[in-house]
């Protein structure tokens, strides 16, 4: 064998190794976004259907209780609480992918 094909052979192998460690890496970042992308929508969903759950409770107190006005004072703080720990929650979810971003970018 001559030197040239056994380094073109070398060569080759190196592209290979690189190009599948790029493909690995851009699946696993795929995935980890869809993971995380899959959680915030089922936990949304369990907060909304909390919220509802919460709302239909107040509405049955308020029934047996006649005392509407306090009930929707507190229901809008806790919507409002509710909101701030949403936007939280997406900004976290936001410095995450930012981190893995300049993580990935740095390697």
């Amino acid at each position: 064998m001559s030197k040239p094909s056994v380094d073109a052979f070398f060569v080759g192998r190196a592209v290979a190794e690189g190009l599948y460690e790029q493909l690995e890496n851009i699946l696993t970042n795929a995935l980890s976004e869809l993971g995380k992308f899959d959680a915030e929508q089922r936990e949304r969903l369990r907060q909304f259907t909390d919220q509802v759950l919460e709302r239909a409770n107040l509405e049955a107190q308020m029934t047996h209780q006649g005392t509407s006005s306090s009930v929707s004072r507190s229901n809008s703080q806790s919507i409002d609480l509710q909101a701030t720990i949403d936007e939280l929650r997406a900004e976290v979810a936001e410095l995450r992918s930012e981190l893995q971003r300049y993580r990935n970018r740095n390697q």
